[in-house]
């Protein structure tokens, strides 16, 4: 029989997750079928249980459920509970059981083209995104993590609530600014810049550090206002569409035990927005 799994959230008609997926599936000789299911919030619950009920093999999570459908669960590890998110979920003999592969899966795909051993690296941003980047960048050795968010205390509650003072510190996108030529790693987390605000930026650059690295988590323009400028500085840059593969990787591990092919997963989401990854 077919085994089932998916995708809930709302919007969700826009989703590239059943593209990789299902492609995924194929090969890997997998008898499976991904799908989108639009789920309002009023309706998580009923949704859950749905998938409960129809043995759901696993599912992804995305917004605005990632916090929601914790309580909702039979379990959730560690890390999920710790970033306050969950955006997969696996059915292990009936029990629904919540991940958190968004902070591992960008983490796995920065590391594509820097080592991160005590690197300086600004997360601008503060949002859900940040929180599982900012509690998976917090592990690797040595590091020093900056946080500019526009909402100040946003930043400043995250540190303390993940009790990081001593290797983060809270700074103003001003101050971000005047300091970015200091920063190995910038690491961009929020909407500004995505379709169709494709002429923002979340802050001005005028210069960079030699061989730093720009990241976007946004893959929709494939390369943002802010990764262009980075470019033409001489950074390096890398887009959303890394972090989405492996994230989309580590869901596909967890639910099946293998690992696929994460540069064909990138290569059928550049084709279908019709640009390149940078």
């Amino acid at each position: 029989m077919k085994s089932l799994y998916g995708v809930i959230g709302s919007p969700i008609a826009h989703s590239m997750s059943p593209l990789i997926h299902n492609n995924a599936f194929l090969q890997n000789g997998m008898d499976a079928h991904y799908h989108a299911f639009h789920v309002e919030p009023d309706q998580l619950e009923t949704a859950v249980a749905g998938m409960r009920a129809l043995g759901v093999t696993g599912f992804n999570v995305t917004i605005p459920h990632k916090e929601a459908i914790i309580p909702l669960l039979d379990s959730v590890e560690d890390a999920a509970l710790q970033i306050g998110a969950v955006n997969t979920v696996v059915n292990k003999d009936g029990k629904l059981i919540g991940y958190n592969t968004d902070g591992r899966g960008y983490v796995e795909a920065l590391k594509e083209v820097v080592g991160l051993k005590d690197k300086h690296v600004l997360i601008i941003g503060a949002g859900g995104a940040a929180r599982a980047i900012f509690y998976t960048l917090a592990l690797e050795e040595g590091i020093q993590l900056d946080i500019c968010n526009r909402t100040v205390s946003k930043s400043e509650d995250l540190i303390k609530e993940f009790s990081l003072e001593r290797i983060a510190r809270s700074i103003t996108v001003d101050q971000a600014a005047k300091e970015i030529k200091n920063y190995d790693v910038v690491v961009q987390t929020t909407s500004v810049g995505m379709f169709p605000q494709i002429n923002d930026t979340p802050l001005p650059l005028v210069s960079v550090k030699n061989h730093a690295v720009f990241s976007d988590i946004i893959y929709n323009p494939i390369e943002t206002k802010l990764l262009r400028e980075a470019k033409a500085l001489g950074a390096i840059t890398q887009n959303g569409v890394h972090m989405f593969a492996y994230q989309a990787a580590l869901a596909f591990e967890i639910w099946t035990g293998k690992f696929p092919d994460t540069d064909r997963m990138k290569k059928l989401v550049e084709e279908h927005l019709g640009g390149k990854t940078c």
